[in-house]
């Protein structure tokens, strides 16, 4: 079943581009960002050397100039301008915005870039054939049958693929966390021939085993509750009544009736999609539940009951009263 689509609104983000679907080119996205994530330190592309005490943004040294001013090489004003023009404009320019996006859209970057929502997804999807659940918390495992018609596949063994993906993303994210302060090269080296100080052991190791907790029991509970950039991406994303939003076409809810909740069982961050918006406070717009929708009504020749929506069509999601069948 293919789970193209078409959007009411935006129209900038229709199912298909150049032959891919919507959850296909999301993938690209999510590959393609996390594979920025890993190659930044050791490309020098980004990162933050503590040995010099400086960042390196694409190749070059991007500093403050404090070195300098201690040994009176530049002057108080010079000093100044540096941290205006090398401090405090970028890191406004891009709060600002990552805050109009999510104003604007709701939690995309979380949705379509973030490499730990990308882990979330793969390590729900691992442990969904291992287990019938997406998360260790779920009360009971999920229907077996997909919103295509197709039955879930389940295989205990897969288990041991889902501990050593967990295991894996965590040692992958230690590395790199540490990349990002001191030398990549060093520390690859140091990591490939056995010769890691103490300090980078200990570093690795410590990491390492609070990342694999963590994508093991509460992956998508930090994404929820504990990500600061989340929280702050929802809280601009509340704000707006008329931002874009999951829609649910309250004139058409008797066809969920034959519905085994399709849209709830494929949110990864374990929403409701059909409820009103604030209890959708930490949707990040990864439309898995609008793909769901859409697969249940084509098997019936119906268009789906989810959809993308803003502006005044957006209202039904603020306080509950009936949408207006023209945005669907």
């Amino acid at each position: 079943m293919n789970d193209s689509f078409e959007l009411a609104q935006p129209a900038p983000l229709s199912s298909t581009r150049f032959g891919l679907t919507l959850r296909q080119r999301r993938l690209l996205l999510k590959i393609a960002f996390f594979t920025l994530f890993v190659v930044a330190p050791p490309l020098d592309i980004f990162r933050f050397d503590l040995e010099k005490n400086n960042l390196i943004l694409f190749g070059q040294d991007w500093t403050l100039g404090f070195p300098e001013y201690h040994l009176g090489l530049i002057s108080l004003g010079h000093l100044m301008w540096n941290l205006f023009w090398k401090a405090f404009l970028p890191i406004l320019g891009v709060g600002a915005l990552l805050i109009y996006t999510a104003w604007r859209w709701g939690r995309l970057y979380c949705g379509w870039l973030c490499p730990h929502f990308s882990v979330v997804e793969t390590v729900n999807a691992l442990m969904n054939r291992a287990s019938g659940k997406p998360t260790l918390w779920e009360k009971n495992p999920l229907p077996r049958e997909l919103p295509d018609g197709s039955l879930r596949p389940r295989n205990r063994w897969y288990w041991i693929p889902t501990f050593i993906a967990i295991f894996g993303f965590a040692f992958l994210w230690a590395v790199s966390f540490i990349t990002y302060l001191l030398p990549p090269q060093e520390i690859y080296h140091n990591l490939f021939t056995g010769q890691l100080t103490p300090n980078q052991l200990r570093f690795i190791v410590a990491v390492t085993v609070v990342l694999t907790i963590e994508f093991t029991f509460a992956r998508h509970l930090f994404c929820r509750f504990g990500c600061a950039v989340g929280i702050f991406q929802s809280l601009a994303w509340m704000s707006n009544r008329k931002a874009m939003t999951i829609g649910f076409n309250r004139t058409q809810a008797a066809d969920c009736q034959d519905c085994n909740n399709a849209c709830d069982n494929a949110c990864p961050a374990r929403l409701k999609p059909r409820t009103l918006k604030r209890k959708m406070f930490t949707c990040t717009q990864c439309a898995e539940c609008i793909v769901a929708c859409t697969q249940v009504e084509a098997r019936k020749g119906k268009p789906g009951l989810i959809q993308w929506v803003e502006g005044s069509c957006a209202q039904h999601k603020i306080d509950g009263r009936s949408n207006d069948p023209a945005c669907f």
